[in-house]
């Protein structure tokens, strides 16, 4: 196993903090609806650090978030989904970058992961019916709103991201 460096696990403590901030402040977060902006820290995670890295990153914001600033009971589906979805994006997004990577991986995160899984945990949760939460609960439209929008701020990030790290080369 490779030693990290000082340096990195601060940018990794950065990046958990920015995404427990972004979620549990600055989104909108109802029972089954959360609109916001966290998946940004996740996704640099994925482009820089890979996908292993970029799901640690998730899940330890998702449980550090849980604990400190809770906004219903702890389950482990949501942290298993931040783990993925921080996988998904270091899958698509490390090193090769482009707009069908980003929209691939903006509709693998939110149509199988966000809406499909995180809904199930949500019906777990609430002992809801899993189709009225899906469409009743407005989850549907809130996934389907989301790819635009994630697919338009992470293809803005990933240009600076390249530019940074080209600089860096030189």
């Amino acid at each position: 196993m490779k030693k990290v460096s000082p340096a990195i696990l601060a940018q990794f403590a950065v990046l958990v903090a920015m995404e427990v901030v972004l979620s549990r402040f600055l989104s909108i977060n109802t029972w089954s609806l959360k609109i916001g902006f966290a998946f940004v820290p996740v996704a640099v995670a994925g482009m820089l650090y890979g996908p292993v890295q970029a799901g640690i990153i998730a899940a330890a914001a998702d449980l550090i978030g849980a604990m400190l600033f809770p906004s219903g009971p702890f389950f482990p589906g949501f942290t298993l989904t931040a783990f993925l979805g921080g996988v998904a994006y270091g899958l698509a997004l490390h090193k090769k970058r482009g707009p069908l990577r980003i929209i691939a991986v903006v509709c693998v995160r939110e149509l199988l992961l966000s809406l499909l899984l995180n809904t199930l945990w949500i019906c777990i949760l609430s002992s809801t019916d899993f189709f009225a939460t899906l469409i009743a609960g407005g989850r549907i439209f809130q996934c389907v709103g989301m790819i635009p929008v994630q697919f338009v701020v992470i293809s803005l990030v990933s240009n600076v991201i390249g530019r940074i790290t080209a600089k860096r080369k030189v």
